[in-house]
C-alpha cells in the first residue's frame, strides 16, 4: 500500500509535507555502505590473521559531502517546532526529534575514518557505561554478566544443536519459503550477498545473508525473528502509513527500539541462546576497550581468546572499528544498542502489561518507532491518523501466552535471587 498525503486529514497535511521533505532529505545519508569494509580486504585479512600475521587494516573510506542535508535538516527541526515536546504537537515532535538524529548522522559520516567518527556516534547510540532505565547498573555490567554466566555454563551446553550447519543457500530456499506463506508470495526476497558485512540484514522486500557462511538452527530462528519479523515487518507496516512516509525507514534515533525489539522477539520466540547473549555482550565490551585505547589487532584477539572463530573474531573487531582509524581510541558505538535495547524494551513491555496497556505493545510494530513515540503519538493513533499494524510477529498474536510469559515475569522480578538459599528451595517442595 502506497502512502499518500491526499489521504492525510488537512489539519495535518503540515507534518506529512514536513515528512516528505525529511525522507528527500535523508536519501543521501548511508550509514552502514559508508563505513563498510570491502570484502576482498576481509578475505585477506582474515588469511593473514588465520597464519599469525597481525597487521592494522588500512581501510579507504569515501567521505560523503552531506552539508545540504544537514541544512535541510536544521530547516525541517525548526520547522517542526520548538524543542519543548509541550508546546508543539506529538508530530512535530517526532519529526524534530528523528531531523535531529538523521543530521547527527550526516556530521558523524562527514568525519568518517578519522577519530572525531565516535562522539557522534556515541550521542546516537550511546556508551557501554550508560546505565539501564530503571536500575542502578550499567549496559557494561549488564554485558559482564551475561559473558561471566555464558562461561560458567559452556561446558554444560556443548551437547546443543546450534552446532549443525546450514549453507547460505539452503537457508535462503528455506526462509523465503516460510516468509511467502507468513506476508505472502513475493512480498520478501532472500538473497545471498558475498559482500554483506554483517551475517545478515533486513529491509522492507528484501533480506540478505552472507554468501560463503553457514548457518544453525539457531541462526535459522534468529533471523526469522529478528530481522524478517521485526525489522521487515516494521517496515511493512511503515510503508502503509498515511501521514508518516518516515516510519517505514529506520533513523538513527529508533535504532535502538528496532534491535532490543527484534532481540525481545528472539527471547520471545525461544530464538536466543545464551551464546547469542554472549555474543551481543561481548561487542559491547569491546566498543568500551576500544574507547579506552586498545587497537583492533587488540580487540581481534579479545574476541578470539573468548572462543570466536578467526572468521568471528574479526567480523566482530570489524564492527566495532568501522568509520573509525584501527588504532584505538575511537569506536563505532552502535552495537552498544542490542542489549540496552533488549533491557528497555523487556521493562517498556513489563510495564505495559502492569498498566493494561497492551494496545501500545501493539503499536510498537505499526512502524519504526521509539518506545517515546508509541505513547507520545497514541491520539493518533486513536484518531486513525497512524494506522495500527497489519502484521504482528506470530509470538505477539497470541496475547494470552504473551501476557502469560510477562506476567510471571512481573511478579517474579520482585524475588531478589542474593537471598534465596538451594536449600530453602529443596525444603520446599
Amino acid at each position: 500500500m502506497s502512502t499518500s498525503a491526499d489521504t492525510v486529514a488537512p489539519e495535518l497535511r503540515r507534518y506529512a509535507a514536513l515528512d516528505q521533505r525529511l525522507l528527500a532529505a535523508v536519501r543521501s545519508i548511508h550509514i552502514l555502505p559508508t563505513v563498510a569494509w570491502p570484502a576482498s580486504l576481509e578475505s585477506q585479512l582474515i588469511e593473514a590473521y588465520s597464519k599469525g600475521k597481525f597487521a592494522l587494516p588500512e581501510v579507504a573510506y569515501v567521505r560523503p559531502d552531506l552539508a545540504a542535508a544537514r541544512v535541510e535538516l536544521a530547516a525541517i527541526e525548526e520547522a517542526a517546532g520548538g524543542h519543548d515536546p509541550h508546546d508543539i504537537d506529538p508530530l512535530g515532535d517526532y519529526l524534530r526529534r528523528t531531523a535531529e538524529s538523521w543530521r547527527i548522522a550526516a556530521e558523524m559520516l562527514e568525519a568518517v575514518g578519522t577519530p572525531a567518527f565516535a562522539a557522534p556516534s556515541i550521542v546516537l547510540y550511546g556508551r557501554p557505561d550508560d546505565s539501564i532505565p530503571g536500575s542502578q547498573r550499567s549496559n557494561l555490567d549488564a554485558a559482564r554478566y551475561f559473558v561471566e554466566l555464558s562461561d560458567e555454563l559452556g561446558a554444560d551446553l556443548l551437547a546443543d544443536d546450534s552446532s549443525v550447519n546450514i549453507p547460505a543457500d539452503v537457508l535462503r530456499a528455506d526462509l523465503a519459503a516460510t516468509l511467502d506463506a507468513f506476508f505472502g508470495a513475493g512480498t520478501i526476497s532472500v538473497e545471498v550477498d558475498a559482500e554483506l558485512t554483517a551475517k545478515a540484514a533486513a529491509g522492507a522486500t528484501r533480506i540478505r545473508l552472507r554468501g560463503g557462511t553457514s548457518f544453525s538452527e539457531y541462526d535459522r530462528h534468529q533471523l526469522l525473528a529478528h530481522e524478517a519479523f521485526v525489522h521487515s515487518l516494521t517496515a511493512l507496516n511503515g510503508r502503509r502509513q498515511p501521514l508518516l512516509a518516515s516510519l517505514a525507514r529506520t533513523s538513527p534515533r529508533v535504532t535502538a527500539t528496532q534491535e532490543g525489539l527484534a532481540v525481545f522477539a528472539e527471547l520471545m520466540s525461544g530464538a536466543i541462546d545464551i551464546t547469542r547473549l554472549k555474543r551481543i555482550s561481548l561487542r559491547i565490551l569491546a566498543i568500551d576497550m576500544a574507547l579506552k585505547g586498545a587497537d583492533f589487532v587488540e580487540v581481534y584477539q579479545y574476541f578470539s581468546a573468548c572462543g570466536q572463530s578467526t572468521a568471528d573474531s574479526f567480523h566482530s573487531a570489524q564492527r566495532v572499528f568501522r568509520g573509525v582509524p584501527p588504532s584505538g581510541g575511537a569506536a563505532f558505538a552502535k552495537d552498544n544498542v542490542y542489549l540496552s535495547g533488549l533491557l528497555t524494551v523487556h521493562t517498556f513491555f513489563r510495564w505495559a502489561l502492569k498498566e493494561r496497556r497492551m494496545d501500545l505493545l501493539r503499536h510498537l510494530f505499526a512502524g519504526k518507532l521509539t518506545l517515546h513515540d508509541v505513547i507520545s503519538l497514541q491520539p493518533h493513533f486513536e484518531s486513525g491518523a497512524i494506522l495500527p499494524p497489519q502484521w504482528l510477529p506470530p509470538w505477539m498474536q497470541h496475547v494470552h501466552g504473551l501476557a502469560g510469559k510477562l506476567a510471571f515475569s512481573v511478579f517474579i522480578n520482585g524475588i531478589h535471587m542474593n537471598r534465596v538459599q538451594g536449600d530453602e528451595l529443596l525444603s520446599s517442595v
